[in-house]
């Protein structure tokens, strides 16, 4: 009996490792997927992406429009310069 709540708990530990690698729904302010903007369901509405976006530094934020793949994209500006923004369902938010 002993042996099985172990092995119970030891398939249980390894089964919350696992499933820590996995890319996280939503990205950390800290973190940001290297192959970012990510298709996916997305669902931020509008003035949430807006509100992200800026709470990244950019400021004018305009034009946003949800694309085929789930993704956020409009334009923006930070240091002076405009440029186009996204974001994705996870909340990178990409430059360009």
């Amino acid at each position: 009996m002993k042996k099985a709540i172990v092995v119970g708990i030891l398939v249980f530990a390894a089964g919350g490792a696992f499933a820590q690698t996995n890319a996280p729904a939503v990205a950390s302010s800290t973190t940001q997927s290297p192959a970012a903007p990510i298709a996916g369901a997305n669902s931020f509405t509008e003035r949430q992406a807006k509100s992200r976006i800026e709470a990244a530094g950019y400021t004018n934020v305009s034009g946003l429009t949800k694309d085929k793949d789930g993704i956020w994209r409009g334009n923006a500006s930070k240091g002076g310069t405009m440029m186009t923004v996204s974001i994705d369902y996870q909340g990178n938010i990409t430059a360009n």
